[in-house]
């Protein structure tokens, strides 16, 4: 594959070429960046990415493919198909496999093995481009390839992605001792990770998906309070089941390509 990259920062664009990981780069918009591409993966915020549609749609090739790695998608994908020339497709699509940081610099190839790859068709999407970007994830290592709708999406980012950072957020931010990292071990490392969180991002994608992040935070926060008044009531029993219960459900994460 011929592989052509977009990129605001110079740097970037430089290292990707000098370590083989892309073939040719551009700082800006061109012509020949977007015209000769038979496929377009975006990775831009997502009202960045409604904005590039509406100024540049008109360079691209006819009948190429679009896909991006959006982490919402209701509030994203029927805009973008709406506006968009029927001589092209947008598929869209979310790897789920990414890192507290950013940029080419940070790159990892080995990031796909093992991790879940989305695809979310409309009814305005062909099943040609579909089977296209099922492909596309099998091509790029993904493990597990899924198909959902747009609003199924939301829903389950809301819980396993979006809530998560929230959970992170708040374990940072509820507790101001300075000398935490001299104490802490792997557990609440691993939990924290995503705190390194880009805000920028973060907040417009919680409040593109506001209803059903809300949902999820309302029964996360209805679970801890439960588990508070076993703890508060010494519930024995009760703190047991629910360890063998989340226990149970966490084990079905342990097998193959999950």
């Amino acid at each position: 594959y011929t592989v052509t990259a977009i990129d605001t920062r110079r740097e970037a664009v430089d290292y990707a070429i000098e370590n083989g990981i892309i073939d040719k780069g551009y700082h800006a918009v061109e012509q020949d960046a977007v015209g000769t591409a038979d496929a377009v993966i975006f990775a831009l915020y997502p009202h960045v990415f409604k904005e590039w549609i509406r100024r540049y749609q008109h360079l691209f090739k006819s009948g190429a493919f679009l896909t991006d790695v959006t982490g919402v998608k209701a509030g994203v994908v029927y805009e973008i198909q709406a506006m968009l020339r029927p001589d092209v497709e947008f598929i869209a699509a979310h790897p789920m496999a990414g890192r507290e940081v950013s940029g080419v610099e940070n790159s990892d190839e080995s990031i796909f093995r093992k991790a879940n790859y989305i695809v979310t068709p409309t009814p305005a999407n062909s099943e040609v481009a579909v089977e296209w970007c099922k492909n596309l994830g099998r091509i790029l290592g993904f493990a597990h390839i899924s198909v959902l709708t747009p609003e199924e999406h939301d829903d389950k980012i809301a819980f396993v992605s979006q809530l998560t950072h929230c959970i992170s957020v708040a374990l940072m931010t509820c507790n101001g001792d300075p000398l935490l990292a001299d104490y802490t071990g792997d557990s609440f490392r691993d939990l924290t990770r995503i705190a390194k969180i880009n805000d920028v991002m973060w907040s417009e994608l919680f409040l593109l998906n506001k209803d059903a992040l809300l949902k999820h935070m309302d029964a996360f926060l209805a679970e801890v309070n439960a588990l508070r008044q076993m703890i508060e009531e010494g519930d024995v029993a009760g703190m047991r089941k629910k360890m063998q219960l989340s226990a149970a459900r966490r084990a079905a994460f342990d097998h193959p390509g999950r």
